[in-house]
């Protein structure tokens, strides 16, 4: 079982919402345990912000048996002025590596 995440103080550049996004572009099927890990959050904290996401349209899921598979509304226009115009797909293609990304290893310095 996944222990409480360690804690973090200052600021970050991405949002925990934007986190928790980009790990179900990543894995429709992923788990709230697993988003938790992924993204260092409690489970608790994971499922309030994917209820946030849902509320406000940005995401849906169904459920098949015990698995949900969430849908991402890419079209969905981010909610900040300061965005205006750019879609949840903008956001996602900064924070989601594709599988060929994943699979190289690090490149060397130079």
């Amino acid at each position: 079982m996944v222990g409480t995440p360690e804690s973090h103080t200052g600021w970050t550049f991405i949002t925990s919402h934007a986190r928790v996004l980009a790990a179900i572009a990543d894995n429709p099927n992923i788990r709230v345990r697993d988003i938790a890990a992924r993204c260092r959050l409690t489970e608790r904290a994971v499922a309030r912000i994917i209820s946030d996401l849902e509320q406000d349209g940005y995401l849906s899921h169904t459920r098949e048996g015990r698995t949900n598979t969430y849908r991402i509304e890419p079209d969905k226009v981010l909610r900040h002025p300061a965005e205006a115009g750019l879609t949840v797909a903008s956001l996602l293609s900064l924070l989601v590596r594709d599988e060929t990304e994943r699979t190289k290893a690090p490149a060397e310095s130079h």
